[in-house]
């Protein structure tokens, strides 16, 4: 492994615990995000762009829409 290797996959160690350890849900979305993000990076530093494509768009984007959809319904639904 390189060295950027090496340090992408320590910064998505750190987003992973931050994800779990934040108390606000929707930075632990964006940290969930980002780890996606980086992940997909990976699987192109690996040379495997389909799989980095998917992780991309289903991953990043799909999850993450879905997630702060739901965060916005339940945290809708607090204040009522």
């Amino acid at each position: 492994m390189t060295l950027l290797e090496y340090v992408i996959v320590g910064v998505m160690f750190l987003l992973g615990i931050m994800a779990v350890e934040v108390r606000n849900l929707f930075y632990s979305v964006i940290f969930l995000s980002a780890l996606s993000i980086l992940a997909a990076f990976v699987f192109v530093l690996m040379r495997a762009p389909d799989v980095a494509m998917a992780e991309a768009a289903i991953g990043s984007g799909l999850l993450t829409a879905i997630l702060l959809f739901t965060l916005k319904r339940v945290e809708g639904g607090k204040n009522e």
